[in-house]
């Protein structure tokens, strides 16, 4: 795992108030993980600001899934 999908994990945990062990890619963020859509926007907004990188409206309405957002990551550290 890499350091910016470390950050993606602490950030989770830190808006869903889970344990971030307990975090697993799997998982769907508003079913699962309680991210509604005032916590989707922090989540989004944390992450931009921990990564340095912008994350468009299309590529945030595609992410549903813990792994959705690690991929994303993921993708854009190798771009």
């Amino acid at each position: 795992m890499t350091a910016a999908q470390d950050t993606v994990l602490e950030v989770i945990a830190k808006i869903s108030k889970k344990d971030k062990a307990a975090i697993k890619p799997e998982q769907e963020l508003a079913a699962d993980l309680g991210i509604d859509s005032p916590k989707g926007l922090q989540l989004l907004m944390d992450l931009e600001d921990k990564l340095h990188i912008e994350i468009g409206d299309d590529d945030a309405a595609r992410m549903n899934t813990v792994n959705d957002i690690l991929t994303y990551v993921a993708a854009k550290e190798t771009a």
